[in-house]
């Protein structure tokens, strides 16, 4: 079973059938490629995982899973090619053929999967290379030819590059210079027995790329009149006069007032949401109920300190149905279902209390989430994330992101609850309205110095307050 060992250990062999002079270039080739994974998982960990979201990098990676299986089946049929010269080993009978053809072709079509499939997910999923980025260039030349212009951002901003007559070197700026990364984080409720979509979810998640440190500010649904971005609107009072829950499909009824870089309805809730805290939101991440349910299924669950029992004798399941949940008080495992259900109830207590524990549900989400748990699920959170994400992340930023993951740290999330009690001033039938500016001024507090507001504010961490009831 030569052919069998040279599969296994490409070289191995023809050692033992004594074609040592083969044998040793096989292993001074094995060594190195040994060497250069090792190097690789050691020393340089995140550039290995930012190879898993570039589309070119996945490309790169399957035409070398395909060159490998080639080199491994010519290795494995000259091993066998030499029983016949030399007599060593024997012929193999059909089971071993089959379990040496297994030997070759399983792993490389599950790195093949596995590549593939994150391919179409980077490529579906996530939008096209960033034009804004991709217009700000390093250079190693010092002839100017004037400045450009980029288009504007989400916040209405614009940035003025100058650039030189030729290039010898170009990369595309990342987080350099910027001094937050903000993402809007949307829940979409598009159930069965719903006219339209509502973000009933909606979080806000401030990043410093140096530090690390986060800031998180959940919008209650039911938040009236926000303020919309110069020149957005149909109305003489510069806001949204209904509901910011409805936000998004006053905007698909709409286009036409929402005019911006992206879709009418991202232009529309990022325009909003920057108004009211005083930041451009960069990018939006919107999942539906049902993707929820399927990413957390994907990744096994999620294991949640419930701090008070929870009841819904008529929880509104995903399907469009209704049934009675229970979530006891205590450590819980929750699926998806559970998880979801945990996040949206409402009963027995009100908006900010689920506000709250949709916060502590992504917490736990990402705390929990490791490479075991993503390999796991990955086929699953692939068919999740392409039929139920919808991002403006280009792809070509995903390494960036990747940059960010040593820095984060769960423990140390700031988090703005903001609540009728402190900040409403008044209202309708049914419309809350809230005190924009003074939200304004403590998110930039929390933003600039956490310690300082938190203290002003009597705010804990995240971490602290998702084992504490919050009715």
């Amino acid at each position: 079973m030569l052919a069998g060992a040279s599969v296994l250990l490409p070289g191995l062999g023809h050692f033992y059938s004594g074609s040592r002079r083969k044998a040793g270039l096989l292993f001074l080739f094995d060594a190195i490629l040994l060497s250069v994974f090792v190097v690789s998982v050691l020393w340089y960990r995140l550039e290995v995982v930012k190879l898993w979201v570039s589309p070119e990098a996945l490309m790169v990676i399957m035409a070398f899973n395909l060159g490998a299986l080639i080199f491994r089946s010519v290795v494995a049929l000259d091993s066998y090619a030499d029983v016949g010269t030399d007599g060593v080993g024997g012929r193999p009978h059909a089971l071993g053929a089959i379990l040496i053809g297994a030997l070759l072709v399983v792993p490389h079509a599950l790195i093949g999967f596995l590549a593939y499939t994150q391919y179409d997910v980077v490529t579906t999923v996530f939008a096209s290379p960033d034009p804004v980025a991709a217009a700000v260039m390093s250079t190693t030349t010092t002839t100017d030819v004037g400045p450009v212009v980029a288009p504007p951002n989400s916040f209405g901003s614009t940035t003025t590059t100058t650039l030189s007559a030729t290039t010898t070197t170009t990369r595309p700026v990342l987080w350099d210079g910027l001094e937050r990364l903000n993402v809007v984080l949307l829940g979409a409720d598009a159930g069965q027995g719903r006219r339209g979509l509502r973000t009933d979810t909606t979080i806000v998640v401030s990043i410093d790329p140096s530090s690390g440190q986060i800031a998180m500010f959940s919008v209650p649904r039911d938040l009236s009149n926000a303020p919309l971005s110069e020149g957005m609107g149909l109305w003489d009072c510069n806001c949204f006069p209904d509901l910011i829950t409805h936000l998004y499909d006053s905007a698909v009824k709409n286009p036409e007032a929402f005019s911006g870089p992206g879709e009418p309805t991202f232009n529309a809730i990022k325009g909003a949401l920057g108004e009211i805290f005083g930041i451009p939101i960069h990018y939006y991440a919107m999942v539906t109920l049902n993707g929820f349910v399927g990413v957390v299924d994907a990744l096994g669950g999620v294991t949640i300190e419930v701090p008070k029992t929870i009841v819904d004798d008529t929880y509104p399941h995903e399907d469009g149905s209704t049934q009675r949940v229970v979530i006891e008080a205590g450590n819980q495992e929750l699926d998806g279902h559970l998880a979801l259900a945990y996040a949206r109830i409402r009963r027995q207590s009100d908006d900010f209390a689920r506000m709250h524990r949709q916060r502590c549900v992504l917490e736990a989400v990402i705390e929990q989430t490791g490479p075991i748990e993503i390999i796991a699920g990955f086929g699953k959170l692939a068919a999740a994330a392409k039929e139920h994400v919808t991002t403006d992340i280009p792809q070509d930023r995903l390494v960036d992101f990747v940059d960010l993951i040593p820095k984060l740290d769960t423990s140390r999330i700031s988090s703005l609850r903001i609540t009728r009690g402190q900040y409403k001033t008044g209202g309708a039938p049914g419309r809350v309205y809230y005190d924009i500016d003074r939200i304004r001024v403590d998110a930039q507090e929390l933003i600039n110095d956490p310690e300082a507001a938190q203290a002003r504010l009597g705010l804990d961490s995240l971490d602290s307050t998702c084992v504490e009831s919050f009715d």
